[in-house]
């Protein structure tokens, strides 16, 4: 058993927002939805499961999902390979709803607790998406500006500002930001091509 397997077992098992929460405890049964991997270059830093997810227990298996593929220019097949893809997000499990039914922050647990372990069981990963806030926080330090709008529209100096590890910052592929979308045409036209042509470099 590798030191990942192990890590991925203890992740399985892990209750801290419920038997040690900051603040309130998560409303139901931990489900930990993770896809780490010795052999996938690319990372999907993504922000926390939501219901559906919560109950297939697969990442992206929902419209946010066909979008992001869509975005990638993935089959759902490549998608779900563990040896071109780990898909990790901030928050594990779906942290439930607030009072007027949208999905609540990322865990604040998750994160301190697993994610430098995770990487640095990672050490081949060479691409990292980072899809929201919460990711561009962490895994994007000082590269990331004011606002997701900034941060996003910075990707091309926040790429030729990194060395062997990149970082692309991406915005949730929901269905909320169909707006964004369309007021920002240049993420389709110059920052969707590039990511492209950077997968398909690494997945073959």
């Amino acid at each position: 058993m590798t030191d990942l397997d192990r890590l991925l077992g203890a992740i399985s098992a892990c209750r801290i927002c419920v038997d040690n929460p900051h603040g309130k405890p998560l409303p139901h049964e931990p489900r930990p939805v993770v896809v780490a991997s010795r052999e996938a270059r690319i990372l999907i830093a993504s922000q926390a499961p939501g219901t559906k997810v919560h109950a297939s227990g697969r990442p992206f298996t929902d419209a946010s999902g066909d979008r992001l593929r869509d975005w990638l220019g993935v089959s759902p097949e490549e998608f779900y390979d563990p040896a071109r893809f780990a898909i990790v997000p901030m928050g594990f499990c779906f942290p439930g709803q607030d009072a007027k039914g949208s999905d609540l922050p990322p865990r604040r647990e998750c994160a301190p607790a697993w994610r430098e372990p995770l990487m640095a069981a990672m050490p081949q990963i060479d691409l990292v998406l980072t899809i929201g806030l919460y990711a561009q926080s962490w895994h994007m330090g000082k590269l990331r500006r004011a606002s997701l709008t900034e941060t996003v529209q910075a990707w091309r100096a926040v790429w030729d500002a990194q060395a062997e590890r990149k970082v692309l910052p991406l915005p949730h592929p929901s269905w909320r930001n169909t707006g964004w979308l369309k007021r920002h045409p240049w993420f389709e036209t110059d920052l969707l091509p590039f990511l492209r042509a950077e997968i398909r470099h690494r997945i073959g």
